[in-house]
């Protein structure tokens, strides 16, 4: 359910004849890592660490000369640069990214050198387990969330994976949602920030049947609203959830719950999708980089 000046508005259908009733339900996760001390502490870095079912978030504060270096790197990732910028190796490449930035990974060895004392944020498919099992709430996924398939990559670039920078810094377009930018894991929507609260008569209630949403919020305050269908099963019922979270922050909604975000403050927030959602994918336009990664 979308307000008509939303331009997901036109994405709406109808529901899907003989669509699997769900039989069990998964809460949301919470991680507001200014409430708890990081998960990786070193000279001149502070990392926390939080996931979903196929993806991960490092959420890094570090200072000038910091290196966030992978090995053997299963798959694609992707690095966001709100602040300062980094040199990015990966294989023989070595590149230098401005901040304000979103950046594509290789697999394979690599490495950030941040340029300046700021945040880095990345975004990691579960397959690196080295990560997976330092996230705080790891022990949310012991076993697997209900109604989210396996993860399946999407097809790799045409022209090889290599280093791909894209400046962040992309005016609002009123039929365009977002900012939108998608590689072989992930689909990012680097959203247009926020002026200031919410318009409560404007907020936008929907859901996803089998993909979950990670809502990162970098900047600013925001209230998570969510609730879980319910079914003839009242055993499996959820209460609602109002659930305030300022920047930084990771909040994954799991489907099929109904969910809306209500910005409190001026900020920033992004949504994060393992694998690239394919409805917005089929938006002419609505991915900035659409020509260079095709669909399945």
């Amino acid at each position: 359910m979308y307000d008509q000046s939303d331009p997901r508005a036109a994405l709406a259908k109808a529901p899907a004849a003989g669509a699997p009733v769900p039989t069990a339900f998964a809460g949301a996760e919470y991680a507001r890592f200014y409430e708890m001390p990081p998960q990786i502490e070193g000279p001149g870095e502070k990392t926390w660490l939080a996931r979903g079912q196929n993806f991960l978030t490092a959420y890094t504060e570090g200072e000038a000369g910091l290196v966030l270096a992978r090995q053997g790197q299963a798959d694609e990732y992707v690095l966001l640069l709100p602040d300062t910028g980094a040199r990015i190796e990966a294989g023989q490449e070595s590149r230098d990214v401005a901040g304000n930035s979103l950046v594509i990974i290789p697999p394979g060895d690599s490495r950030i050198t941040l340029l300046g004392k700021g945040r880095a944020i990345r975004l990691v498919t579960t397959r690196a387990e080295d990560l997976a099992r330092l996230c705080v709430n790891a022990a949310s996924y012991a076993e697997r969330h209900p109604n989210i398939p396996p993860l399946e990559l999407w097809p790799a670039p045409p022209d090889g994976f290599r280093i791909r920078a894209y400046d962040l810094d992309v005016p609002p377009e009123p039929t365009r949602f977002g900012r939108i930018w998608r590689c072989s894991t992930f689909m990012v929507n680097y959203l247009d920030p926020a002026d200031g609260p919410r318009d409560p008569r404007k907020m936008s209630p929907h859901h996803h049947d089998d993909f979950e949403q990670g809502s990162f919020v970098i900047d600013g305050a925001y209230t998570h609203h969510l609730r879980w269908p319910w079914t003839v099963d009242m055993t499996i019922w959820r209460p609602d959830d109002h659930e305030y979270c300022r920047g930084p922050s990771l909040t994954v909604i799991p489907p099929p719950s109904i969910h809306t975000s209500e910005a409190k403050e001026a900020g920033q927030m992004v949504d994060i999708f393992c694998p690239p959602r394919v409805d917005f994918s089929e938006k002419p336009g609505w991915v900035l980089n659409g020509s260079e990664y095709p669909m399945p």
